[in-house]
């Protein structure tokens, strides 16, 4: 499915209150971490204290581009339209903190690149680069992105939901395709550092120019070139992965 993306001409107060928790967990990640270097590895946190640090890190990153689809949701509620949606948002949430438990785990192993030759930090740095670029070429990659810009077709599967898990289940539907979208872009912040908070922006900005503006399916394509562009680079500017290569720092 194909078409111009939603915007919020309609249903802004669903959308402002998605913007505003957004903004919040900026302020709370950029106050908290930002002076701090990328770093490889989960940055010496435990799992509990890595899975809020990533929700904050997802709230953040997603939920302006998921607002457009919120208020279209808000739209199709005629009761009980603010608990109902806070459910929503927390089900798409719940997503995105479940893939921090892989992602703990990934970055767990990878922390133990750093206590290798610096050429294996390199080669790693070069394969996350490369799976994203190829992702972000896919028909597969195309297809998430389409739903997500032009969701009516969801929206009609929603509104077949009913009962009291109506909330639940479209909101972690409609998660599992912001998932198909960007779980490659993510993969990036073990090249980049968990925390790097330069990346967070450029991703953010990635992921809600792809999803909200009409050149989103072009801009996906350009990334993907130069993600596999990058997994090339890498060999020879070994700073553009601290995360993985420890070259150079990170901050904000």
């Amino acid at each position: 499915m194909t078409g111009r993306p939603v915007t919020l001409r309609r249903g802004a107060s669903p959308a402002g209150l998605l913007l505003v928790a957004a903004v919040a967990a900026w302020v709370w990640v950029v106050t908290r971490w930002g002076g701090m270097e990328a770093m490889p590895g989960t940055m010496g946190l435990g799992l509990p204290a890595f899975l809020a640090v990533w929700t904050l890190m997802m709230t953040a990153m997603m939920l302006p581009a998921t607002a457009p689809v919120g208020a279209l949701y808000a739209r199709t509620i005629t009761v009980h339209r603010a608990p109902r949606m806070v459910v929503f948002t927390l089900a798409y949430l719940l997503v995105w903190v479940a893939v921090g438990l892989p992602a703990y785990g990934l970055a767990a192993g990878l922390g133990r690149v750093e206590s290798l030759p610096a050429l294996a930090g390199t080669a790693v740095a070069a394969t996350m680069f490369a799976v994203n670029g190829v992702y972000q070429l896919t028909p597969l990659k195309d297809r998430c992105l389409a739903r997500c810009r032009s969701p009516i077709g969801l929206m009609l599967r929603y509104a077949s939901y009913s009962g009291p898990s109506r909330d639940l289940r479209a909101g972690a539907h409609h998660g599992a395709f912001c998932l198909g979208c960007c779980w490659s872009l993510m993969v990036l912040f073990a090249a980049f550092g968990v925390m790097n908070l330069w990346a967070m922006v450029a991703l953010t900005a990635v992921i809600t120019t792809e999803k909200l503006t009409p050149a989103g399916r072009l801009v996906a394509r350009v990334v993907g070139i130069a993600s596999i562009a990058l997994a090339v680079a890498v060999f020879w500017f070994p700073e553009v992965a601290p995360g993985l290569t420890g070259a150079g720092t990170a901050r904000m």
